[in-house]
């Protein structure tokens, strides 16, 4: 979520790290650690048994 989107999910948390990043609502750092930007919130959910 950022002020301007939400409600994406992806099958990831690092699918939705890299699409915050083309965003920009975050970036990864040297070692590769996603750094989000303040405002952004990433949520995770477990998936349910199909």
């Amino acid at each position: 979520m950022t002020p301007k989107r939400a409600g994406k999910w992806y099958d990831s948390l690092r699918d939705a790290q890299a699409f915050a990043c083309r965003i920009g609502a975050g970036f990864l750092d040297a070692a590769g650690t996603f750094v989000a930007y303040r405002g952004t919130i990433l949520e995770l959910r477990e998936k349910l048994p199909a």
